[in-house]
């Protein structure tokens, strides 16, 4: 849900609660789960999972692949599945003509720095940018940066958001316009 007005524009950011990272992280613990049950089973000399009996699955060298497969799958499947929990990269970007100030909140890893919360002013603003970057099998990608007097570019769309060229190039348009700066194209 995203809000504007004459002086404000607030758009919400999606983190990692996706359902595409919730169906990522499912398989992979499912199938991680499995190549331990399978290379546990080996070794132990029972049936785990009857699907394979565990005679046609020698341990040494097979069931130990298996099982340490097993265990870096439930490792990366527990990493996702607290992204997801933390909903890390969620958050908002505030945009106020009243006030002359831009702010942007991101959620992150837990610790010290788990809030991200930078503010500039409007004034600070040079550009909206927009980035075409040429991928492996010519897929291009739109990116769309915010250029910061003195700090550089800061990102504001990311890449996996599945927007058409058309859409970015009028984001961009409609954010430079809100903000009365100009476009760049690079």
């Amino acid at each position: 849900m995203n809000w504007r007005s004459e002086r404000i524009w607030i758009e919400l950011i999606t983190g990692s609660r996706k359902i595409s990272n919730f169906g990522w992280a499912f398989i992979l613990f499912l199938g991680s789960l499995g190549f331990f049950l399978v290379g546990t089973s080996s070794y132990l000399g029972r049936n785990l999972i009857s699907l394979f009996p565990y005679q046609q699955i020698i341990f040494f060298p097979q069931g130990i692949v298996m099982a340490f497969y097993g265990i870096a799958g439930l490792f990366i499947s527990s990493y996702l599945w607290c992204t997801i929990s933390w909903n890390v990269g969620s958050g908002y970007d505030r945009f106020d003509r009243k006030k002359g100030i831009v702010c942007i909140f991101r959620w992150g890893f837990p610790g010290k720095n788990r809030r991200i919360f930078l503010r500039f002013l409007m004034k600070d603003i040079q550009s909206i940018r927009i980035e075409v970057k040429e991928g492996i099998y010519t897929r291009r990608a739109l990116l769309l940066y915010m250029e910061i007097r003195g700090q550089g570019a800061f990102p504001l769309l990311r890449t996996d958001e599945n927007l058409t060229p058309h859409e970015v190039e009028q984001k961009a348009a409609e954010l430079a316009y809100f903000l009365r700066v100009p476009v760049e194209l690079k």
